[in-house]
């Protein structure tokens, strides 16, 4: 089944053009005002699709966003000169304040946040059942609690408007990275207090687990490995979530909302990719598999350091991890559920000397490839899996492993490397021994690395392994300290936001 976002657009700005007085305080009848627009269940269901409507969209997991997180990690490396200029500033760190793939994920998260203020705001006063109402507006507040984790774990402290804006004069200064997300813990907790739980919601739906979830991130984030490990530890409990046996279905079409999502963005095979984030139309598709897939435009391509990441056996390891061949096409490879086989000219772009070959290696996750030899342009409805149990699994190890229960943490880690279709050989091997605390960590990251390859999560792993001093080695060769930790607030924020000044920019930009 699939969850459609359909575009709410509610007029929250009324400009009157007469200056008359009598006027000004008349109720245009043909427009549905605001207080009169939350006033049931079906209106607030509908605001709240407007708000997932703008995180579906192009300026965020339509698009942007998995651009943002992968253009920031180690996974990824140039496709070729078919990569956007914009992107590839990230990518070598030459990006400023106007860099517009950072811009549109700004501007996508505070598009959510204002959505879900109307929502809380005006929701309050409608006339359904209180626990109706609190389950309804707990989608709205995940929402905005998942939007202020984005913005100041990229951004660091940022404007935090938590009322809707009735004026374009309704300016606010930065608030700190810990009061952004000190908001963004309290509107998950609404939401796991009053969410359902997966079994109980409707497919597509913000669920009790999924709140639990990014909360976890979210004390991760800030050093809290105590209450991420019970947010984690809630999870698993619940018994609602488990690992499928097969790796690949989670990231193709006809295994959508299986039982190791937490959390999936929905796409369908209607209408085409809105190129303007979520303006008007039933534009449900998604680009993703275009930007990556071996054919297509493949804008970026895994890195050598990712590749060389995986267990193989001419390496020494028990025998070649088959996530590798489950994440990424090679030539040879079949491909169209068989029927074809992947050559080298159809595939553009570079390639990368891996075990001593000149290869090209391309992106398997989320391409329409599997079951497809599509050719040119081409869209489709893969959902994009924002949270799945593995990562519950890992983050669970590695909270075991940060107060000291490393047994625990280990047994996280092997439930993750043996599901059925990978079957990897269980810690401690010959080349991850788990003797020492040094060797459990590498062991976390690796495993993390390997099974969450390109699904945005590494970005963040990075930066809080390098500010706890985790990392035994830098793995983005431009970073710079007191600079590449944040992003630069856009510039057009601090051109029209005249609580803001240059002197508000982020270090080093």
């Amino acid at each position: 089944m699939k969850r459609l976002y359909s575009l709410l657009i509610v007029g929250l700005i009324f400009v009157s053009q007469s200056c008359n007085t009598e006027d000004l305080n008349t109720s245009n009848p043909n427009i549905t005002q605001t207080s009169d627009f939350y006033s049931d269940a079906e209106q607030l269901e509908t605001s709240i699709s407007g708000i997932f409507a703008a995180i579906q969209g192009s300026n965020l997991i339509g698009r942007e966003y998995w651009f943002l997180h992968d253009l920031r990690s180690d996974d990824n490396q140039s496709g070729g000169g078919q990569l956007e200029a914009p992107r590839n500033q990230l990518l070598i760190g030459t990006n400023g304040p106007s860099n517009s793939v950072a811009d549109q994920n700004w501007e996508g998260w505070y598009t959510t946040i204002h959505r879900a203020n109307a929502t809380i705001s005006f929701g309050q006063d409608a006339d359904i059942p209180t626990s109706d109402k609190n389950r309804l507006l707990a989608e709205a507040y995940f929402a905005r609690g998942w939007a202020f984790f984005e913005l100041a774990s990229l951004w660091g402290g940022v404007p935090m408007p938590l009322q809707p804006a009735l004026t374009l004069e309704d300016n606010l200064p930065r608030s700190s990275q810990q009061e952004v997300l000190a908001q963004s813990l309290q509107d998950l907790q609404f939401a796991i207090e009053n969410l359902p739980v997966a079994s109980a919601a409707d497919a597509g739906k913000p669920t009790k687990g999924a709140a639990q979830a990014m909360a976890g991130r979210v004390y991760m984030w800030n050093g809290d490995y105590e209450n991420a490990k019970k947010m984690f530890e809630a999870i698993v409990d619940s018994n609602e979530y488990a690992l499928v046996d097969e790796y690949d279905h989670n990231f193709q079409e006809e295994t959508e909302y299986n039982k190791e999502s937490l959390l999936e963005i929905g796409y369908a095979d209607i209408g085409s990719f809105n190129w303007n984030s979520d303006s008007n139309g039933k534009n449900e598709q998604s680009v993703r598999t275009q930007e990556y897939s071996a054919i297509g435009w493949r804008n970026l391509i895994p890195s050598l350091s990712l590749l060389n990441e995986f267990e193989r056996a001419n390496k020494g390891d028990a025998k070649d991890d088959p996530r590798f061949a489950k994440s990424f096409y090679s030539i040879g490879d079949t491909f169209n559920n068989g029927q074809d086989t992947l050559e080298a000219d159809a595939v553009q772009g570079n390639t990368v000397t891996f075990e001593g070959e000149e290869q090209k290696i391309s992106w398997r996750k989320y391409s329409l490839m599997y079951k497809l030899n599509p050719g040119g342009f081409f869209m489709g409805g893969i959902n994009m899996r924002i949270i799945r149990y593995a990562e519950v699994l890992l983050n669970l190890a590695e909270c075991e492993y940060e107060v000291g229960t490393n047994e625990k943490a280990i047994e996280y880690l092997n439930q993750v490397r043996t599901r059925a279709s990978v079957d990897m050989p269980e810690y401690p091997t010959a080349n991850y021994p788990v003797d020492s605390d040094a060797e459990v960590m590498r062991a976390i990251i690796h495993e993390k690395r390997v099974e969450l390859s390109s699904e945005q999560i590494r970005n963040r792993d990075i930066l809080r392994w390098r500010r706890e001093g985790k990392l035994t080695y830098e793995p983005i060769p431009h970073f710079t300290q007191n600079k590449f930790e944040l992003l630069p607030i856009p510039q057009e924020e601090i051109d029209n936001n005249g609580a803001l000044t240059t002197a508000d920019q982020n270090p080093g930009y």
